[in-house]
């Protein structure tokens, strides 16, 4: 799992029917330190918006299982909203 910030929706006019009313939003990758450290396209199944942080399944069999498939074109999910972080200082 990854921590992410949402950057953007991604529109595709052409994509695999799996993608069919799924939403795609551009994450980029946050580190403990809060800075971008990569980004990645996932699928949004929280209703997660612009600006929210997120929890990211980036593994493709661990997102397939929130969709109950065992094959499918998705590696990276947002598995939830982040409200805080603790990192223990």
């Amino acid at each position: 799992m990854k921590v992410g910030r949402v950057a953007a929706t991604v529109v595709s006019t052409i994509s695999h029917p799996f993608f069919d009313g799924q939403r795609l939003l551009l994450c980029h990758i946050l580190d403990s330190g809060g800075d971008t450290t990569g980004y990645t396209i996932a699928v949004d199944r929280v209703d997660a918006g612009v600006g929210d942080p997120v929890l990211i399944l980036d593994e493709g069999s661990s997102a397939r299982q929130l969709f109950g498939v065992e094959t499918g074109p998705v590696r990276a999910v947002i598995a939830g909203i982040i409200d805080d972080v603790d990192f223990g200082d």
